[in-house]
């Protein structure tokens, strides 16, 4: 269980990691600057296990590994959007932080949110809420095993291609 913290259409991952922290990959850096600009309360009052939450088009803008590296380093349990832009999508995937496509209209700032990951459901405490959501197999093996570095290291390179169903 975690806070939502909500975002609207569009956030770029210049919003998530301004273009001048990105001199650095070091994760604890990172998640000191996240949303900095955009959401200067972020960072001071992010928590282990809270949400970040979207609409539509979530991770647009520069292919940037920082953004999600930061937002995993701020202890961000998920991503929940609309839709999100490919490449963030993808580096969520490379670096083992759950990116989960739902409505997210039902979710509001502030309110205590709980994924089951077993049950594909994301449960609004204050609402009582159900969403029903679908979390590639994929996702959940890579996010468990770090990202796909460390599912290699572990499971070897030929089990990766075995998750993607090749």
């Amino acid at each position: 269980m975690g806070r939502a913290w909500k975002f609207g259409d569009n956030l770029n991952t210049d919003l998530i990691t301004p273009g001048r922290y990105n001199m650095t990959t070091n994760a604890a850096e990172l998640a000191r600057v996240c949303f900095v600009e955009h959401r200067p309360d972020f960072a001071q009052g992010v928590h282990a296990r809270d949400f970040v939450v979207g609409d539509r088009n979530f991770g647009c803008g520069s292919s940037r590994e920082t953004a999600v590296i930061a937002l995993k380093a701020s202890g961000v349990r998920a991503v929940l959007a609309k839709s999100f832009a490919r490449i963030f999508y993808r580096n969520c995937m490379n670096l083992g932080l759950l990116a989960i496509e739902m409505d997210t209209d039902g979710i509001a700032d502030g309110e205590e949110v709980e994924l089951d990951v077993e049950s594909g459901s994301v449960r609004n405490v204050t609402r009582n809420e159900m969403h029903a959501i679908a979390i590639p197999h994929a996702m959940l093996a890579l996010e468990r095993e770090g990202g796909v570095v460390g599912f290699v290291k572990k499971n070897g390179f030929d089990a990766l291609a075995g998750l993607f169903g090749k």
